[in-house]
C-alpha cells in the first residue's frame, strides 16, 4: 500500500492494492482498529463539513487511510438517509480535487512527478479519457464532446451548456480549472458507483456504534433535502399509489397514511395544501389534520417519512421502476427525478 493509494482510494490501482493485501472486511471491522475510526471520521466529516480529509493527518498510517475508504462506503450504505450517498460522494470528490490540483500543479512546476504524486495522465487513464483530452496550448484542452456532456451533466450554470461552447472536430475547449472541475465530477460518479452496498449482518453489527454516532451527528442538522417544486408526477411510485388511493376515497391504514402525509409535508406542502392535493372530504381532512398534529413536536419539526425498506415491510412498495433499484428512500427518489427533469418540464402543483 502506497501513499498515492491512500490519497486517492477510488483509483483502480488503489482498489487493486486493497485486493492484493487480502484484507477480510469482516475481520477488519471486528478489530475496531484505526481504519474503522478513520472510516467513521470520513463519513462524519463528509456529511457535516463536505470534506473527507482527516482532521489530523499525522494520526493515520497509509494502511488505515486506505482501508478507511471501504469502511466509509459500508457506513454510508447502512445509514439509509436521503441524500447521504450523494453528499458523501461529492465530499470525496471535493477532497480529491484539492489533492490532485496540488499534485498536478507541482508536476507542472518541477517537470517531473514524484512517486507519491498523481499525474494528470494517470487520472485521465483511470477514467478511460487518455485519448479524449488533448492540450491545445495556452492552458486549454480539447475534450471529447461525449465525455464533456457526461461530465458536465450535473453542473449548474449556463457556462457549462454545450450551446455556449464552440465545437471543433467533435471536441469542446475547456480551461485547466474547468478540466479539474469536470474530473471532480468523474470522481464523484466513481465513488457513488455501486452505492448503497448490500451489507451482511456480520459486517453491519460491529459498526453499530459508529453508525449510531453518525446518525446522532446528522440529526442535529437541518433537513437534508429541500424542494423548490411540488410535482406529483415525479413522486416515487409508492407515493403516487397512496395518493391515488386516498383521492379515490379509500381509507388508508395508519402506517400508509403516515407514510403519505409525512412525505407530502417533506416536499414543502403545508397542512391545507396536503388536504387540497389529496382531494379530501371534510371527515377525511380532519383525520389527516390529526395525523399532521402527531407528526409535529413542540418545535414544529416534521417526522421523516419511512425508508424504502420500511415501505416494503408495510406492503406499500409497489410498481417499482429502475430508479427504485438504486435508492433507499422515497425522498431520494423525488430529489433525483427533480434533478434529472428539465426545469421547463416541471410544473409546481401549488401554482
Amino acid at each position: 500500500m502506497e501513499r498515492l493509494h491512500a490519497r486517492y482510494p477510488f483509483l483502480d490501482a488503489s482498489r487493486a492494492a486493497v485486493g492484493a493485501a487480502d484484507v477480510d472486511l469482516a475481520e477488519l471491522v471486528a478489530e475496531n482498529g484505526p481504519a474503522v475510526e478513520r472510516g467513521h471520521e470520513r463519513v462524519r466529516r463528509a456529511l457535516l463539513e463536505g470534506t473527507t480529509a482527516p482532521e489530523e493527518p499525522r494520526l493515520w498510517s497509509t494502511r488505515a487511510e486506505l482501508l478507511s475508504y471501504p469502511i466509509a462506503r459500508v457506513l454510508v450504505s447502512l445509514l439509509d438517509v436521503p441524500g447521504a450517498t450523494e453528499k458523501y460522494a461529492a465530499a470525496e470528490a471535493t477532497t480529491a480535487r484539492e489533492r490532485f490540483v496540488e499534485d498536478f500543479e507541482a508536476d507542472l512546476e518541477l517537470k517531473s512527478a514524484a512517486g507519491d504524486r498523481l499525474t494528470l495522465e494517470e487520472l485521465l487513464a483511470d477514467f478511460d479519457l487518455s485519448g479524449g483530452v488533448d492540450p491545445v496550448g495556452d492552458g486549454r484542452f480539447a475534450l471529447d464532446v461525449t465525455a464533456y456532456l457526461e461530465l458536465a451533466a450535473g453542473l449548474d450554470g449556463t457556462e457549462w451548456r454545450l450551446a455556449g461552447r464552440p465545437l471543433s472536430d467533435g471536441t469542446v475547449r475547456v480551461s485547466r480549472p474547468e478540466l479539474y472541475t469536470l474530473l471532480r465530477e468523474a470522481v464523484a460518479g466513481k465513488v457513488a458507483e455501486g452505492l448503497p452496498l448490500s451489507v451482511p449482518e456480520g459486517i453491519a453489527e460491529p459498526l453499530s456504534t459508529e453508525l449510531a454516532s453518525i446518525r446522532r451527528a446528522i440529526a442535529e442538522l437541518d433537513p437534508p433535502l429541500s424542494f423548490e417544486a411540488v410535482a406529483p408526477g415525479l413522486f416515487p411510485p409508492c407515493m403516487r399509489a397512496l395518493l391515488s388511493r386516498i383521492r379515490d376515497g379509500e381509507t388508508l391504514s395508519d402506517h400508509s397514511l403516515f407514510s403519505l402525509v409525512s412525505f407530502l409535508l417533506a416536499t414543502g406542502l403545508d397542512e391545507s395544501e396536503v388536504i387540497d392535493l389529496c382531494s379530501l372530504s371534510e371527515g377525511a381532512a380532519e383525520m389527516v389534520q390529526g395525523q399532521i398534529a402527531r407528526l409535529r413536536d413542540e418545535e414544529t419539526t416534521v417526522a421523516a417519512p419511512p425508508s424504502c425498506a420500511v415501505m416494503d415491510e408495510y406492503g406499500d412498495c409497489v410498481d417499482k421502476d429502475d430508479l427504485c433499484e438504486t435508492i433507499r428512500h422515497p425522498l431520494s427518489y423525488y430529489e433525483t427525478r427533480l434533478r434529472r427533469t428539465p426545469e421547463d418540464r416541471i410544473t409546481d402543483w401549488r401554482q
